[in-house]
């Protein structure tokens, strides 16, 4: 039997979602999501051929544990024996790595190292990466890191205004993330758009519990709105985007907040969640003010699409010209009203909505959602996955790029 699939990981602390992808096409042969990892709650969700299956985990509900699920799942089906390889989403790799990367035992080290910048990610990829080494004994094994898209930006987008020796001792600068997500819908949006995509220019806004806006210049990242860690730029979710650094100080010493109050207020207290105080799902918050007229749910929204908009407003300094503004992830691709309010305050960039085809692009629907007299605005949902397994086939085998 032919081994031409590619099993693509991304782990989170909690949870494991996965994919069994042909990477010459994109085609998803299984997909699923194991959530609640670590707690009585375990359950892993496994589609296969359009066919759902939701069970529970058995003790001790951990990352192995569910990927022993998921290797039963695929030798049920025999797909198993077609797997040629696992590429892992990995979402910091420093300026160590630019491009995907064989794991060995090394690169494992420098992950593990580069936690301190992104604590709440790269141990839980860490993790799915020794539970598949430990199951997938003879599959190679690769990494793909978010963080590699940006490392085109020039200094002037990623060296802080701090002492640069903080940068030349300790890499603290601006690395960017969702690198995977913009790649790829910046490649499909040239398809949209029949232009090279060394000759494309565009802003990408990732919307989802985690967002960044990025300026893509002749196909490449000049600048990206998330920093050092996945904490900077527009707000989210559950974390707080750009805040003066002033805060914390006063957080610390006049509040008697510890730093690890600090840090989990920021991370995980903030964004849509710390401002409705309602929920961090967009999808809620839209519903409390829409049916119920909670101002606090208005205030989270308002601030949320004004932080976007600003955000792609200031980006047009990267760039020469504009050929598309591109909305994917989950709020970029669903939520009508967001998409709405952030372009309504971008037309001085000459970007104006039509309702019908914004209302017409959502659950997994691609389009131009702008006027006639408006520059182009492509919803794209994004694929991720895809990218993971192209990227992992072409470094192990020198397949040629599908979507260039």
């Amino acid at each position: 039997m032919k081994k031409n699939l590619i099993l693509v990981l991304n782990c989170g602390s909690s949870s494991l979602k996965f994919s069994l992808i042909k990477p010459e096409n994109g085609e998803t042969l299984l997909s699923g999501l194991a959530e609640r990892l670590l707690s009585e709650q375990a359950s892993i969700k496994i589609n296969v051929k359009g066919q759902k299956k939701h069970t529970a985990i058995p003790h001790p509900f951990d990352h192995r544990t569910a990927i022993m699920a998921l290797v039963d799942s695929l030798v049920s089906q025999q797909l198993n024996l077609q797997i040629c390889a696992i590429g892992h989403r990995v979402v910091h790799g420093g300026e160590h790595y630019c491009m995907p990367t064989l794991i060995t035992d090394e690169v494992k080290n420098t992950i593990s190292n580069l936690s301190q910048l992104a604590p709440l990610h790269n141990p839980a990829n860490l993790m799915g990466i020794n539970a598949a080494e430990a199951v997938f004994t003879d599959v190679p094994q690769v990494a793909v890191f978010d963080t590699a898209f940006h490392q085109t930006m020039p200094e002037k987008a990623y060296i802080y205004g701090i002492p640069y020796a903080l940068y030349q001792e300790h890499g603290i600068r601006r690395y960017g993330f969702h690198g995977t997500s913009h790649y790829f819908v910046a490649q499909q949006a040239t398809k949209t758009l029949d232009k090279s995509i060394n000759e494309s220019n565009f802003i990408s806004a990732h919307l989802g519990n985690g967002c960044s806006v990025t300026a893509i210049k002749n196909g490449k990242s000049v600048d990206t709105s998330l920093g050092l860690t996945p904490l900077e730029g527009v707000m989210m979710g559950t974390r707080s985007g750009d805040v003066d650094a002033g805060i914390i100080f006063h957080l610390i010493n006049q509040l008697g907040y510890t730093t690890a109050q600090v840090s989990h207020l920021l991370h995980k207290e903030s964004g849509l969640l710390g401002v409705s105080g309602l929920s961090n799902d967009c999808r809620e918050i839209e519903e409390a003010w829409l049916k119920d007229k909670n101002p606090r749910a208005k205030l989270a929204l308002d601030i949320f699409c004004y932080r976007v908009a600003k955000s792609i407003a200031s980006f047009t300094a990267s760039l020469t010209s504009i050929d598309a503004l591109i909305f994917t992830g989950g709020i970029g691709e669903n939520s009508t009203l967001i998409r709405a309010n952030i372009i309504d305050q971008l037309s001085l960039l000459n970007f104006f909505v039509a309702t019908d085809k914004n209302n017409a692009c959502c659950f997994g629907k691609a389009g131009n959602i702008g006027t006639e007299n408006s520059r182009p605005i492509l919803v794209i949902p994004t694929n991720e996955e895809w990218v993971i397994a192209e990227q992992t086939s072409q470094l192990l085998f020198n397949n040629s790029s599908t979507k260039e």
